[in-house]
């Protein structure tokens, strides 16, 4: 791990009433010390400091924090500077820092040393970078339970259960002579088929943590001018898609991105499902059918009574029934349409709208609640989980005992992974390159 002393603004950059500057390294106390002309402050106490440059020209009048090490962030030495968020203190203050040998910190430099030094794990810092990067209630409820550690206490119970397992078979190949003790070939394997159905479960889940991070996707689907872009625009509060008379406008998927009452959900605006008159149009209903084959929800809108066969066909268990144009249809409306309850809506007016927001909140919170138990909320945690199962169910006890202790070996490995125990290196450039400087 580098020693040299970095810093960079902790808040939001641009002009604020007030811009946090945090520095991390062994340097850091004393370029406190040069900044204020004063010893260092208590430690964890907001202390007022006038800073000032080595020519001793005023920077600004703030707050500064001590942090010693290894009680901080990072598990260095590290300081705050809490000062005014002009552009011209910021300028002052690099300017400073960089004289007396500091350097810029690098994205997510800060969590990365404090990984390395022992202060989090890899789930944990990602839970950082996921808690900067939430839009929503639901996003930012799962980000702070991972960064609590939920998730590395479930994975490190699960290597726990099979270091265990192996350290019993480990001892029966070093004591072979002795012979293997009755009945523990039986409890290992009890304990790995466990283990194993535990993690199968936790596989398939449906991708709830993943969709939770990166956004539920819902797809209106439907014929031709049966409203589907006035729908997306009255669900997005604005005009997101070109709403026409014209057949076929529509001829791309528009997403609009939602917080739908604290879940993240993009919402995408298809072409009409019909024979299309050109090339163009059939790309877009080619379009239309992948992007609905791939959402998670979907929204079969149909033009007031009328049912149309392309739409109908679409409507499966992950589908909402949409009636539209309420406002001009004088015929009786359906109440089920493909065994489906029916949301009869006007976008035009507004009318059910409020009724169709609940329904889809409703279906997504069933279908993507994770309930108390962690989640998997990377694909590299997936990936490891499903090289662990791979493991587990190669593992054969009543073959070669040293082959089913190495796959349990293997199996303890790929779950070190999620947590950095083991192996990270390859991954920890990708991990922390997704956060923001000064994380």
């Amino acid at each position: 791990m580098s020693s040299e002393t970095i810093y960079a603004l902790a808040s939001g950059s641009g002009r604020g009433g007030v811009a946090i500057y945090r520095l991390s390294g062994e340097g850091a106390g004393a370029a406190l010390i040069r900044l204020t002309r004063r010893p260092l402050p208590e430690a964890r106490k907001a202390v007022r400091a006038r800073l000032s440059d080595l020519s001793d020209d005023p920077i600004d009048d703030g707050l500064a924090l001590w942090f010693p090490a290894p009680a901080s962030f990072t598990g260095e030495d590290v300081v705050e500077l809490h000062l005014h968020g002009g552009r011209a203190v910021a300028q002052a203050l690099a300017e400073a820092l960089g004289r007396l040998g500091l350097r810029p910190a690098e994205p997510g430099e800060f969590s990365r040393r404090a990984f390395f030094n022992g202060k989090m794990d890899l789930t944990q810092a990602e839970a950082i970078a996921d808690l900067v990067e939430a839009e929503t209630a639901a996003q930012r409820r799962q980000a702070l339970r991972q960064m609590d550690g939920g998730l590395s206490r479930l994975v490190e119970d699960w290597r726990s259960r099979l270091v265990f397992a192996l350290a019993h078979l480990e001892a029966v190949i070093d004591f072979a002579e002795d012979g293997i003790p009755d009945g523990l070939l039986e409890r290992v394997g009890g304990e790995v088929a466990a283990l194993a159905a535990l993690l199968n479960a936790h596989l398939a889940d449906g991708h709830r943590g993943e969709r939770l991070r990166d956004g539920i996707h819902i797809a209106i689907i439907g014929a031709p001018n049966a409203g589907k872009s006035s729908l997306l625009n009255r669900l997005a509060g604005r005009d997101a898609a070109i709403v026409s008379a014209q057949a076929g406008t529509t001829r791309d998927v528009i997403e609009v991105h939602l917080d739908l009452d604290g879940w993240p959900v993009v919402v995408a605006d298809t072409a009409g499902l019909r024979d299309a008159a050109c090339a163009i149009e059939a790309e877009g209903v080619r379009r239309a059918l992948a992007r609905a084959e791939a959402a998670d929800l979907k929204l079969a809108v149909f033009d007031g009574a009328t049912v149309d066969a392309a739409t109908l066909e679409m409507i499966d268990d992950a589908t909402l029934v949409v009636v539209n144009k309420i406002d001009l249809v004088t015929a009786p409306l359906p109440v089920l349409i493909a065994g489906r309850p029916v949301l009869p809506v006007s976008a035009r007016s507004g009318e059910g709208m409020d009724e169709l927001v609940a329904a889809l909140a409703l279906a997504v919170s069933t279908r993507f609640a994770v309930g108390g138990s962690p989640v998997l909320t990377r694909a590299r945690h997936r990936r490891a989980v499903e090289e662990c199962v791979a493991a587990l169910a190669r593992c054969d006890l009543m073959a070669e005992i040293e082959l089913a202790a190495e796959d349990l070996r293997l199996a303890a490995r790929a779950l070190g992974r999620i947590g950095g125990r083991v192996e990270v290196d390859e991954v920890l450039d990708v991990i922390f390159h997704e956060f923001c400087i000064g994380k």
